[in-house]
């Protein structure tokens, strides 16, 4: 976040002079931007995989402090809740083959986690949802103990009604009051940074939010909590319902601080920051003291500190980040993907949501217009709902109008695009083909991490809500799946 967290009690003048700081923040911002030089023309990825912590059995563990202190490596970092934990991986340049650099970044990682996490009768799994997780799996004595997850808590209920309506539809549906923000950490993902040139953000961040979708609902790998069958991405309606305690009443509201964000992109990655700053209220108001201005006009990028912290307490999709490193540069984080099913398949579903964003980056003037943002956000939800078995609004170029087709029938017909979009961007041919390969399997076969669980638990128990033995057996199918790497596409039944 740049900033440490401290203190978890903060007076109105905090949030005055927060306030104020975020204001220097967005000139400084908005001066730097326009410098052609800033932000460089590296194009690299970065990721950040979340983990849940479980025994043999498919429990959880908390024992993510301990797992940490004995790492003793800056990677590794703790998550909200005491079951899960992350792993960032070093950046890569972004052509030739990064996806296998990351690939070999994340197996290694993950072997080393494995023998660390033994020693206290665990294990990392990579899944959007846990199956077996508990409702007695949470609540504040199994948050992270450490400040700046009690004063987000905190905070996030100081902006609202005090408690979070988690409501879901489902087989049956799922509704049940919060009274803090741990349901947040039943959801974990897999998260691509991708560094960007300032003059190409918003066709890129555009042609992101018309890939989403078609990204999201290949890649669904979360469709149960608590027993319930739910949607393929539960990720999605959860995240957004866990930290959200805004009042139902009023004459308006703030956006929901979850969301694909409020339209297509007119100009700059500015206006992103200036409609967080804008629309959501502060609720982790701790200041710095560098001269941000004075920095940037001395030759020295500023770490903008008060920013990122507020961003950081926003959870767009597609979330735009500052980062003071290498001068100063743009990035765009990808929040959209689950955790698993496998590494091979996290890194396929990236490469493809990439490659079809750049190259519907190129075509944005035509694509805008013909798909205004309220069906953008339409196939949003329709793809975390339903999945491989979603139907999406999209373009028939051929009669100028507007068409609900199957997710599968489209994303078929985008894979040249997004070979050609990877091309663009100088991946080698044989990583192309390697990674758009395990999509083409998962497109033919129609199966996703969230399509196979859905059907074990209808094989081991069709009733709903299914049984925590459906639910133990099914994961340990899952994670055996899991661990010999091969991708989803070509799981079988148990």
């Amino acid at each position: 976040m740049g900033l440490a967290i401290a203190s978890e009690q903060f007076t109105a003048q905090d949030y005055t002079r927060f306030s104020a700081r975020l204001g220097e923040c967005l000139s400084t911002l908005e001066e730097m931007l326009r410098d052609p030089q800033f932000g460089g023309d590296v194009c690299s990825f970065g990721a950040e995989l979340e983990l849940y912590l479980v025994d043999p059995h498919g429990a959880v563990v908390d024992c993510n402090e301990e797992v940490l202190a004995l790492a003793a490596d800056p990677h590794f970092t703790p998550e909200l809740n005491r079951f899960n934990l992350e792993y960032n991986s070093d950046p890569v340049i972004g052509s030739s083959t990064p996806f296998s650099v990351l690939q070999q970044d994340f197996d290694v990682a993950l072997a080393q986690l494995r023998t660390l996490t033994q020693n206290f009768g665990a294990l990392p799994l990579a899944v959007g949802i846990l199956p077996t997780l508990q409702r007695e799996n949470f609540g504040a004595a199994h948050m992270t103990d450490q400040p700046r997850y009690r004063a987000l808590a905190a905070g996030l209920q100081r902006i609202g009604s005090g408690d979070f309506c988690i409501h879901i539809n489902g087989e049956p549906p799922l509704k049940f009051r919060a009274d803090d923000v741990t349901y947040e950490g039943a959801n974990t993902s897999f998260q691509l940074h991708y560094r960007v040139k300032p003059s190409r953000f918003a066709d890129l961040y555009n042609g992101l939010l018309l890939a989403t979708p078609f990204a999201l609902g290949l890649a669904a790998n979360s469709p149960t909590l608590f027993g319930h069958r739910l949607w393929h991405e539960t990720r999605i309606p959860l995240f957004k319902h866990s930290v959200d305690s805004r009042p139902a009443a009023g004459h308006w509201r703030h956006p929901a601080r979850v969301s694909l964000g409020q339209g297509f992109l007119r100009r700059s990655a500015y206006e992103l920051f200036a409609e967080s700053v804008s629309t959501h209220p502060p609720v982790l108001p701790v200041c710095g003291s560098e001269d941000h201005l004075s920095l940037w006009r001395a030759g020295v990028a500023p770490g903008l500190d008060e920013l990122r912290m507020h961003q950081n307490s926003v959870w767009s999709w597609l979330r735009p980040v500052y980062d003071s490193a290498d001068g100063g540069h743009l990035r765009i984080e990808l929040r959209v993907l689950p955790a698993g099913p496998t590494v091979i398949d996290m890194l396929a579903s990236a490469a493809f949501y990439i490659g079809l964003a750049e190259a519907f980056a190129d075509r944005a003037e035509r694509l805008l217009p013909a798909l205004p943002f309220n069906y953008a956000k339409y196939n949003f939800y329709r793809a975390a709902q339903f999945g491989t078995g979603a139907r999406l609004v999209w373009p028939n170029r051929a009669r100028h109008c507007l068409e609900e087709q199957p997710l599968l029938k489209l994303a078929q017909l985008l894979i040249p695009l997004a070979r050609e979009g990877l091309q663009s961007i100088g991946l080698a041919e044989a990583e192309i083909d390697r990674l758009l390969t395990v999509i083409e399997e998962r497109i033919q076969s129609a199966q996703t991490g969230a399509v196979w669980q859905l059907r074990q638990l209808k094989k081991l128990d069709p009733g709903s809500p299914f049984s925590r033995e459906a639910a133990r057996t099914m994961l340990l199918g899952y994670l055996h799946n899991q661990q010999t790497g091969t991708p989803v596409a070509q799981w079988r039944d148990l």
